[in-house]
């Protein structure tokens, strides 16, 4: 599958909650330091040796790509020694190994973290401030999508790191389902309505066909497919102080009362229990419509699927999308040589020249929007027809998912309550109201 992390591509959107270690065990490890550290460099020599502990936490492909990287920019650099190496046994266990780093005085000095990581991060007091390097018109920092430098700078403060992986969900649809009902192929004008229509005319009980497929796991996958149902309704997930939660709205109500509406009344949704069925049964022509991102294009031309991509439907002409972008964070040492040489070779790293070869070259969307017109990118475009659309749609992923300590919580409690709706247990007014007690208990403790 063409994406760097070391889970499997379907299940990425479950890895917020399965990132065990929460804010408040960031909290005692960083509470627990002391200044039994060796003491670093304090006047910066940029011409030292020095050397940088990076944690990559890729996928064997990705791994080697990176490697190339990282010997090219030691050859650039000869008195910089990167020490590479995967960190831990998956990707998901790196928030637990980045607490134990802090209390042991070993941290890395860069790290491939998860998004949904970022506040808690920031709360430990052990990552850089990258302000000033960001601020830098030769970094070019707004060619990076707003959810992608909202998620670098979680809290409006800092700027812990750079973005590592970008993506957003849009419409993938199979052409030999449609084609078999005789419904029009989605269109990126379409709203919600056009969308409902034609999954039940898709939906088939004779052959098991069904219109859409959508998590009930109680997964992240669950919640965040979700979310562009809230926003395009008006709703938000947070309250503005982002204290509370704010889903339980008539915005909130409206979004689930019309997947229930699909999923009850219609009886047009493949409701997956496991987060990967739906999208098997839709690379072999089971399902006409899934809401996915860039690491299912991969799986869909191994299969030989006939698909297209759209952008996702809209509301009042508002085609919001969902993004979870992933960072490379930058930890604070006590080191201004290793501070100086981690933060730029992570700057190089995520520059269009370094990207096309790694995120780009692995099939993940390019991290960077000057990227889109290089051949790299065409290139992948004609192996992974729909990942363009993809990029496009990086413009609709206008707000960034929380990153705040509870999320997961907060996550976990609307993921239980959609699922159950979408299997004929209980209202969306009774399942929001119920979530917001579980969702911003977790804000408290966060």
């Amino acid at each position: 599958m063409p994406t760097p992390r070391r889970t499997s591509a379907r299940r990425r959107r479950s890895r917020a909650l399965r990132g065990i270690v929460l804010g408040t065990t960031l909290a005692v490890t960083t509470a627990l330091l002391t200044g039994c550290s060796n003491p670093g460099a304090t006047v910066l020599d940029t011409e030292a040796p020095v050397t940088i502990t990076m944690w990559s936490g890729q996928s064997d492909q990705a791994e080697k790509l990176l490697q190339r990287l990282v010997a090219e920019f030691e050859e650039a650099h000869p008195n910089v020694t990167i020490d590479m190496s995967a960190g831990s046994s998956s990707t998901e266990e790196l928030l637990q190994k980045l607490a134990a780093s802090f209390a042991g005085h070993d941290s890395p000095d860069v790290s491939y973290t998860f998004g949904s990581w970022a506040s808690q991060l920031e709360r430990s007091g052990r990552t850089l401030d990258l302000r000033d390097v960001v601020s830098d018109p030769d970094v070019r920092w707004d060619e990076f999508s707003s959810a992608a430098r909202a998620t670098a700078q979680p809290t409006g403060g800092k700027v812990i790191g750079f973005p590592a992986v970008v993506d957003n969900i849009s419409l993938l649809y199979n052409r030999t389902v449609f084609d078999r009902a005789g419904v029009p192929y989605p269109t990126a004008d379409w709203t919600w309505d056009d969308f409902r229509r034609a999954a039940e005319r898709l939906t088939d009980a004779d052959s098991h066909t069904y219109g859409y497929g959508y998590s009930v796991s109680g997964s992240e996958e669950t919640t965040w497919q979700l979310w562009p149902h809230l926003w395009q309704n008006g709703g938000a997930i947070l309250s503005e102080d982002g204290e509370r939660s704010a889903f339980d709205s008539t915005a909130g109500v409206r979004a689930v009362a019309f997947l229930r509406g699909m999923a009850v009344d219609d009886r047009s949704v493949y409701l997956d229990q496991t987060d990967t069925k739906a999208a098997q049964l839709f690379a072999s022509d089971r399902i006409g419509m899934i809401t996915s991102g860039p690491w299912q294009l991969s799986a869909l031309k191994t299969a030989k699927t006939s698909y297209g991509v759209v952008r996702l439907p809209g509301t009042d002409g508002d085609h919001q999308t969902v993004s979870g972008p992933d960072l490379w964070t930058v930890f604070d040492n006590d080191d201004v040589n290793r501070a100086h040489w981690a933060t730029e070779f992570t700057r190089w790293l995520t520059a269009a020249e370094q990207d096309e070869r790694f995120n780009v070259a692995v099939g993940n969307l390019p991290l960077r929007s000057s990227e889109t017109s290089s051949p790299a990118f065409r290139k992948q475009v004609a192996a992974l027809p729909g990942l363009d659309v993809m990029q496009a749609n990086s413009a609709n992923a206008e707000q960034a998912r929380p990153t705040v300590p509870g999320y997961n919580g907060l996550s976990e409690a609307v993921g239980n309550g959609v699922a159950r709706v979408l299997q004929g247990e209980g209202t969306p007014t009774e399942a929001l109201r119920q979530a917001t007690v579980a969702a911003d208990k977790a804000l408290r403790q966060g």
